[in-house]
């Protein structure tokens, strides 16, 4: 068997990985596949979502042929631990499968090389590195929690062309297109939660919803100094979606906390700095995050390294104003050199808008 054959089952598995896409967190998103020993597919499954059986798993449930002899093709290395399902590994062994093709590493240390360690001490012949750059692309978000321990974070927000993100007065509603808005409840249905700061509780009340294209909607984070919230607003209403509110205990008048309904989550923290809030929620197992907060709370995040993907929407439109209605406050540059430019710029347009995509380092 060539190796462009194996780059084609692979690339099935990232396939079916992706069929989990928003679902799975914490865990990754995962797709398996085997064929017998004559090389013919007999089966592929991938992990649904956090809690309901691995994608190995369910590639030997939807077994409907012997495996004897065959092959296993798997975007992330089987796990050999035990946690809310029983290890992969072991099914694997049990079953005969003869080859495994994993495309990287897990970098979850619970696993991390074990796995594969497991299935050539059971004379299982292991191939690692097929597809590993796409495979790492599809799981970014879960291996850069499980490395720096917090949860990866893009920021969003909507600009005229000239850079303002609204009007003079605050009026911000609205700066792009129905079209564009659209495609922002579409994103927001691949991210764990989303975070806003006070201003923007206070002066959009948002949903912050993807409108039900998400099964389960994504947390929606508040990140308060002040504890200064309104009583009544979109966010308490937690029927559709669950709502949490982080403040800091050494600023916030924790008076206010009695506007906030008992049914919306409160954490207290040291700070509101955008490290401490990213190492809280991913212990909460959010492994993305999408900030659609104003410029001080993005001027914060970004100075602390907290945000790893741009997505700009631009509409052609001049608004004018102040410094202000700008997407970031000041980064205290005083250099060109200091500017850090963005990579791997993504252009695409929605009618007359323009969405620009960016990765930051």
């Amino acid at each position: 068997m060539d190796n462009y054959i194996h780059i084609k089952w692979m690339k099935r598995a990232l396939q079916l990985a992706s069929l989990g896409e928003g679902l799975t967190s914490p865990n990754p998103l995962v797709g398996a596949l085997i064929l017998n020993y004559e090389g013919e597919l007999i089966s592929e499954g991938f992990h649904h979502k956090a809690g309901m059986p691995h994608a190995e798993a369910m590639a030997f449930q939807n077994l409907k042929r012997d495996p004897s002899g065959g092959s296993l093709y798997v975007n992330l290395e089987p796990c050999c631990h035990y946690g809310k399902t029983p290890p992969c590994v072991e099914k694997i062994i049990k079953s005969g499968i003869k080859k495994v093709f994993v495309a990287m590493m897990d970098p979850d240390q619970r696993v991390s090389g074990k796995g594969i360690k497991l299935l050539k001490k059971a004379g299982i012949e292991v191939f690692l590195g097929l597809c590993e750059e796409e495979a790492k692309e599809i799981n970014k978000s879960f291996i850069y929690r499980n490395l720096n321990g917090k949860s990866y974070g893009t920021l969003k927000w909507a600009m005229s062309l000239d850079g303002r993100i609204g009007l003079s007065n605050g009026e911000s509603k609205w700066v792009t297109n129905s079209y564009s808005r659209s495609q922002v409840h579409a994103l927001r249905k691949l991210y764990d939660a989303i975070i806003i700061g006070g201003n923007t509780l206070r002066n959009d009340n948002p949903f912050l919803t993807s409108r039900g294209l998400k099964e389960s909607e994504p947390l929606r984070v508040v990140v308060t100094k002040s504890l200064d919230l309104p009583s009544n607003c979109n966010l308490w209403d937690t029927k559709e979606a669950k709502t949490i509110v982080i403040y800091d205990g050494n600023s916030a008048d924790e008076n206010l906390l009695n506007r906030i309904p008992s049914k919306v989550d409160i954490e207290k923290v040291s700070s509101t700095n955008p490290n401490l809030i990213l190492k809280l929620l991913s212990n909460k197992g959010c492994n993305n995050v999408l900030w659609e907060c104003g410029p001080k709370l993005a001027t914060a995040a970004f100075k602390e390294g907290c945000i790893q993907e741009m997505i700009t929407f631009i509409a052609p439109k001049i608004l004018g104003g102040i410094d202000a209605m700008t997407p970031f406050t000041d980064l205290n540059y005083t250099k060109m050199k200091e500017v850090i430019t963005l990579k791997k710029p993504d252009i695409t347009l929605f009618d007359d808008d323009i969405c620009l995509k960016t990765i930051v380092y």
